[in-house]
């Protein structure tokens, strides 16, 4: 029995890594972790990391958060949840990290996110908000594939 080729394999752990980050779009509000998601695309953890950060420039934890922050943002512009609701709602199990993790994506932190941007977004369509007012360091790379490693001079 012949071994696949190695294109072959690359296109398979792309297309596991794609369904990864679809998992974590879809379900960032519930309890997710690495070694959960890599069960779930039958790869060991270190190796779903390793990929999934050359694929797409961040960890898959990374990933996850980023988004949770995303949701965050948005919920905290409508204004009507408290700071620990919209902690808890969009999936993290500390308010103390997701605090942290919110100051350091968005540059203050959500109380303060909460008092400046209530009514920001009103009269907005959703879409364009969330667009607008995504986290500075998620637009760097969100939403692309990592660049292709240079060839080297052999």
């Amino acid at each position: 029995m012949n071994a696949p080729e190695p294109d072959a394999v690359h296109l398979r752990d792309l297309a596991r890594l794609r369904r990864v980050r679809d998992r974590i779009d879809r379900e960032y509000a519930r309890p997710l972790d690495v070694e959960a998601l890599a069960r779930g695309a039958h790869m060991s953890a270190g190796h779903l990391s390793r990929e999934f950060k050359r694929a797409y420039g961040e960890s898959p934890y990374s990933y996850l958060m980023t988004r949770r922050i995303e949701r965050a943002m948005a919920l905290l512009r409508r204004g009507d949840m408290s700071v620990t609701q919209v902690c808890f709602d969009v999936g993290c199990a500390s308010l103390g990290t997701f605090t942290t993790r919110f100051t350091e994506l968005v540059g203050m932190p959500p109380g303060a996110y909460r008092r400046e941007h209530g009514t920001a977004a009103e009269g907005i369509p959703p879409c364009v908000a969330k667009q607008v007012t995504r986290p500075v360091r998620a637009r760097s790379v969100r939403n692309r594939e990592a660049p292709e490693p240079a060839p080297s001079a052999d």
